[in-house]
């Protein structure tokens, strides 16, 4: 029988489950990771964000001798995720650049007493010598590595601080290593892999899939506009991540959503630290906020219940589109991942590329992963079905994607392609000229601008030529020649170039087929507010003991100065309210509710059921 520093007596993995954190059975291969890791195996696990992996550490934490090392990148949210594990009586602890010397000295001294059963460390506190000569002096049951794509340059979102995580396995040899992602296409796999020397280790690869969540992409036409509607009419009240490219688009939106009656915070590294952890704070202690932020913003954020994330700007991989959206919905609800996608975008993000720092392989690096998103942007097919299939599994049509629900219609598009390349080759060729998809549409559409006039560009034979469609279609156009690869991009001004695969539409030798938006239906405010009220698979009745419960809970974690969630998630609060137990033992029987959150709020929570 295992005997953690909390003093419980565990006789295995499933007993750690029930007693600490309430759950009656473990999901998908989270015991089969569990047992790998508890019997001293090192594992590599790939594992949708919300699929409980942060349980395939924890457990075998308490189960092994010693203390379980945790390097995380998430410093603002360390104190979240230790709280987390105290609420549930796990005596956890971190440190990082936060804490003042009297702290880090405090946790040190209950590391080395054995008085801990988790230690947090940022990546970077593992390059110092004297973090190495701790970890020496005391008990190390596992080293767990979070966020392990960050240690991959194929990955989204690479950090140079986790290479050093390597010499874990040449100082430590007999400590086993688990690394975890959410996020990792087959490249990305092989690279955490070969960084952290896990050659030997098991490799756990669960589904990707987050069937709860709704993928839907628009056109970025009214983009604000759009978001607010999207809002008002389907996340009234929610809470909810709304991510933009830029700092500036940051305030700008917050502004506009603040004008127009949604509470909105912004969140960017524009803003002084202080107030970025204050805004971050609120978000997840606060329900039914929105935040407005860079990609910065969100790795780790463990807050189940955001109903939607939404991108008023393209993502720069897939990888990062799918950790981002996967922020939304880890409660299992349904929820939302919307993105406004236009030309702009692909003309923004081809000029970063061309513009970044790094070699010819870097950029081409970028160039596929932005490729890939824009696939992703333009297909016919499910949404769900290609963003599996770019992480290596194969998936059926979803049912729950825009491009199920509302399929889109294909056309032969090649004679508007040939239309439009011919008239980028003719100022190219004949005129020594290059210009944005705004003149080369202009022309095409006989347009007497001042421009046209300027440049002489009524004189071109493909002037006129294009006026069957109209400008929104031609931009549609462009933008599919881009995702293609028909088409490219160069300069400060985006000025449109042909590629060698230009040729083969131009001489006839390739046909173009083309995705036509369809037509969405409208979504009524009163049926989306409905929704809100009566909270989804709880009976009517239930609605209010379940608002009872919420308002104790919004209080209990303001006194404890803790979000929400490390009280109660929404689920256990419904399932209480839907089944109302009327003694501890029934309490005890609903999912969430460990002996230390059943001997904590027990007797509240039935006073409020009896109220």
């Amino acid at each position: 029988m295992a005997v953690s520093a909390t003093g419980f007596g565990f006789s295995d993995a499933l007993d750690v489950l029930r007693r600490v954190f309430g759950y009656e059975s473990f999901r998908g291969a989270q015991q089969e990771i569990i047992d790998h890791v508890t019997a001293g195996g090192d594992a590599l696990v790939l594992m949708p964000t919300g699929g409980g992996k942060s349980l395939c550490y924890q457990v075998p934490a308490l189960l092994r001798p010693g203390v379980g090392v945790v390097i995380s990148p998430l410093i603002a949210l360390m104190q979240d995720q230790v709280d987390a594990l105290r609420a549930v009586g796990v005596r956890a602890g971190f440190l990082n650049s936060t804490q003042d010397p009297a702290q880090r000295r405090e946790v040190e001294s209950a590391f080395l007493a054995g008085k801990l059963d988790l230690l947090y460390l940022a990546p970077e506190r593992l390059r110092v010598e004297s973090t190495g000569i701790l970890l020496d002096r005391g008990a190390i049951s596992l080293f767990a590595i979070d966020e392990a794509h960050c240690v991959s340059q194929w990955g989204h979102d690479f950090r140079p601080d986790y290479l050093a995580l390597s010499a874990l396995h040449q100082r430590w040899p007999t400590v086993p290593r688990i690394a975890l992602t959410a996020t990792a296409t087959k490249a990305t796999h092989a690279e955490i892999a070969a960084r952290l020397n896990l050659a030997g280790a098991r490799h756990f690869v669960a589904s990707f899939d987050r069937p709860n969540i709704q993928y839907r992409i628009v056109s970025k036409t009214e983009p604000k506009r759009r978001l607010l509607e999207l809002l008002h009419t389907e996340h009234s009240g929610d809470a909810g991540i709304v991510y933009c490219l830029t700092r500036a688009s940051v305030e700008k939106t917050t502004q506009f959503l603040i004008d127009n009656g949604i509470e909105a915070l912004a969140y960017h590294a524009g803003l002084d630290t202080q107030t970025r952890a204050a805004n971050q704070a609120r978000f997840l202690r606060e329900d039914g906020l929105v935040v407005v932020a860079t990609i910065a913003f969100g790795m780790g954020i463990d807050k189940p219940d955001v109903r939607f994330v939404a991108h008023l700007d393209l993502p720069k991989s897939v990888e990062g589109y799918y950790q981002e959206t996967g922020r939304a919905g880890r409660d299992g609800l349904p929820a939302t991942a919307w993105l406004a996608y236009g030309l702009a975008d692909v003309v923004q993000h081809r000029k970063l590329i061309d513009s970044s720092d790094g070699d010819d392989i870097h950029r081409r690096r970028l160039a596929t992963h932005l490729d890939a998103m824009l696939a992703l942007c333009e297909t016919v097919e499910c949404r769900r079905a290609q963003m599996l299939a770019y992480f290596g599994q194969q998936a059926s049509p979803c049912g729950n994607c825009d491009t199920c629900l509302w399929p889109p219609q294909s056309w032969d598009g090649t004679i508007a392609a040939q239309k439009l390349l011919s008239t980028v080759f003719r100022l190219d060729r004949e005129r020594r000229q290059r210009f944005g998809a705004g003149q080369v549409i202009d022309i095409l559409l006989g347009k007497q601008t001042p421009k046209i006039t300027q440049f002489g560009h009524q004189s071109l034979t493909v002037f006129g030529i294009g006026t069957e469609l109209r400008e929104s279609e031609w931009r549609g156009v462009v933008r599919q020649l881009l995702a293609q690869g028909l088409l490219t991009v160069e300069g400060d001004y985006g000025t449109l170039v042909l590629t060698e695969s230009s040729s083969q539409v131009l001489s006839r030798q390739r046909r173009v087929l083309l995705r036509r938006e369809p037509e969405q239906p409208a979504r009524t405010v009163k049926a989306a507010r409905t929704r809100s009220v009566a909270p989804v698979n709880l009976p009517t009745e239930a609605v209010p003991v379940f608002d009872q419960l919420r308002a104790w809970r919004a209080a209990t974690a303001k006194d404890q100065g803790v979000p929400a969630y490390v009280v109660f998630h929404d689920a256990t609060l419904r399932q209480i309210a839907a089944e109302a137990p009327a003694s501890l033992a029934e309490l005890a029987t609903v999912s969430g509710i460990g002996e230390n959150k059943l001997a904590k709020y027990g007797q509240q929570i039935l006073a409020i059921l009896t109220a």
